[in-house]
């Protein structure tokens, strides 16, 4: 079968494309996944570059997130099927195998129906960016462990950078959830696609004073904040957010270090929530995965620029080119086919 490989980290230029056998049977409580869409994510390409020049002891397949067609399933394996479209999640978390190939193998956990009418495109954009937003909006005090229609009713949520992957999942999931939504934005095109994607309101911080917009919109401030860029952004953040609200921190600008206002943030009882899809534990996971299931099936998630979400596609002996696309900034979710369409 067709893969992507790196075998020591780098720039994209380490990315291969090989031949390489197809996984066996699945064991017990896998399942084996025909790849047909993988997304992209600046985790992947954070990976793959990281300590650059570091040689792997096993060849490495990138992306975590990606949708295809259930191959065959491992015994005790329940509710997925030979021929069942899915999505998939982490792939690549702390393994060899992401879904820059035509067939993974994964635990059962990480594989989770796609109803006929959600495209691979969109099953490949959930993963990541969906599951983040997810914990990102149901981290403050008092949240509901699982977003559903009315989890929010009632809140003014501000969700940063609205354009982007997490942005628009986070828009898109508190609309589902009853929330009233405030998204920034660094451009007329970014303001667009946050339009798209639900926010009631949307604000070019570059045009405009944040504060004081955000501040008319929302007298008793914003809560929770889905926040991108906390470096650039700290002291707007501790005078829009609501008394003893939270900042949900899931980027960085590059920077290790966060410019944090002590003394505001005290005397408002604010909450500084840092999180990483990755290690949120079990129960905050499964809940994100149900619940962002559950707003697939409901039609809340969809992708492509109508909705907010321009797709940028590249075949899989590009995904090189996919890769830098996404850490040059590219404007939209990058997919890599990698089935033939």
């Amino acid at each position: 079968m067709k893969a992507i490989v790196y075998r020591q980290t780098g720039p994209a230029e380490v990315l291969e494309l090989v031949e390489r056998a197809e996984p066996g049977p699945p064991g017990p409580g896998e399942v084996v996944v025909r790849i047909a869409v993988s997304g992209v994510n600046p985790t992947d390409w954070k990976s793959r570059s990281a300590a650059p020049g570091r040689a792997l002891d096993v060849p490495q397949v990138p992306n975590q997130d990606g949708a295809g067609v259930v191959a065959a399933v491992g015994d005790g394996v329940e509710g997925l099927a030979p021929g069942q479209r899915v999505w998939v999640w982490d792939a690549a978390w702390q393994r060899a195998d992401g879904t820059a190939q035509e067939l993974v193998a994964l635990p059962a956990r990480q594989v989770v129906a796609l109803p006929d009418g959600a495209s691979f495109d969109l099953g490949a954009a959930l993963g990541i960016p969906a599951l983040t937003a997810h914990r990102a909006l149901t981290c403050f005090e008092g949240a509901p462990e699982r977003l559903a229609p009315g989890a929010l009713a009632g809140r003014t949520a501000l969700v940063a950078g609205g354009a982007g992957a997490v942005g628009h999942a986070a828009i898109q999931l508190a609309k589902w959830a009853g929330a009233r939504v405030i998204a920034t934005v660094s451009s007329d095109e970014k303001g667009a696609l946050a339009r798209a994607a639900g926010a009631d309101h949307v604000v070019d911080y570059r045009a405009e004073d944040l504060v004081e917009r955000v501040r008319a919109l929302a007298p008793d401030g914003v809560d929770p904040i889905v926040e991108v860029n906390p470096n650039a952004n700290a002291a707007a953040d501790v005078r829009i957010v609501a008394p003893g609200g939270t900042i949900a921190i899931y980027a960085d600008a590059g920077e290790d270090d966060v410019p944090i206002p002590v003394r505001p943030s005290m005397a408002r009882n604010v909450r500084w929530q840092f999180l990483l899809t990755y290690t949120t534990t079990v129960a905050q996971k499964d809940a994100a995965v149900a619940a962002v299931a559950a707003a697939v099936a409901d039609g809340a998630l969809p992708v492509g620029e109508a909705a907010g979400l321009p797709l940028i596609r590249f075949p899989l002996e590009r995904t090189a080119d996919a890769h830098r696309a996404v850490e040059e900034g590219a404007v939209g979710k990058v997919v890599v086919d990698v089935a033939a369409r």
